[in-house]
């Protein structure tokens, strides 16, 4: 009886064992048949991942503001526009040492901007927020040898396109090529424009702790407007006194005012022109 369940039990489970080493044959089979086909379809997946991923690359940097230097057709160049933000900054570097420049008559104003080397923080800084709008990266001059103290001097600068987005301000500051301060000033003078000013064309005493304008090239009557608006708006007690040219002074006991007003706003490198902690220390 023994024998006659462990014969049967052999028919049953011989088939089973046939039939399976047959299906592992022909999947084994399948699989090296096939297998070019999975490692092509894996290459294939992995270069649509790195064309993506090349073309993700390609197509955000296009959406970055950084210089290049190709012309502009007509249309770019009237896609550019101005944040209200860079229109406070530009009111103040107009009035201390950015050139705003016009070619012809009837051409775009371009921005020209240029410091000494000792303030290169600052003109890269300068250089970050405009970026957007120009060809190319801030360059060094030559060396150049100043007529009164002798010594010799490196700058650095960069322009922008010539743009219609800055075309307002050419007409606002400049009349027959020359810079002034327009009489509707206070329209469009913030705390901001005051940061840049005085970044750009302020100097700070130590021993005194005034703080000074070089508004030298404008007229009394020009630099007497800015002044009543320093006064009225901030009340900073500002005075103006004559050295070679008319100068601003905002006095030691208006100090904390300017400070509190300007440094949540003022570049970091141009905090000493404020009595605070900078990175450019003249």
């Amino acid at each position: 009886m023994f024998l006659t369940l462990k014969h049967t039990l052999i028919g049953i489970v011989l088939p089973f064992l046939y039939i399976f080493f047959l299906s592992l044959i022909a999947i084994s089979s399948i699989i090296l048949l096939y297998s070019p086909a999975f490692i092509f379809y894996d290459d294939y997946s992995q270069s649509i991942e790195a064309g993506t991923e090349l073309f993700n690359i390609l197509f955000l940097s296009n959406m970055l503001p950084i210089a290049h230097s190709k012309r502009l057709t007509k249309i770019e160049k009237e896609a550019f526009w101005l944040p209200e933000e860079l229109k406070q900054i530009l009111v103040g570097l107009i009035l201390g040492d950015l050139n705003v420049q016009k070619q012809t008559k009837n051409s775009n104003v371009r921005l020209c901007f240029k410091q000494g080397l000792v303030h290169k923080e600052y003109l890269m800084h300068l250089y970050e927020l405009f970026k957007t709008y120009s060809p190319a990266l801030p360059k060094t001059t030559n060396p150049v040898a100043d007529k009164r103290t002798g010594n010799t001097y490196i700058g650095m600068w960069f322009n922008t396109y010539s743009l219609p987005c800055f075309n307002i301000f050419y007409d606002m500051f400049y009349l027959d090529g020359k810079k002034i301060i327009p009489l509707n000033i206070g329209d469009m003078f913030t705390p901001l424009s005051l940061a840049y000013l005085v970044a750009d064309d302020g100097g700070f005493c130590k021993s005194t702790k005034r703080i000074r304008l070089s508004t030298n090239s404008f007229t009394l009557e020009e630099v007497n407007l800015l002044v009543a608006i320093l006064n009225n708006r901030w009340n900073l007690n500002c005075a103006v006194y004559n050295n070679n040219g008319h100068v601003i002074s905002i006095p030691a006991k208006s100090l904390p005012v300017v400070q509190t007003l300007l440094s949540p706003v003022m570049p970091s490198v141009m905090l000493h022109k404020i009595g605070l902690s900078g990175g450019d220390n003249l």
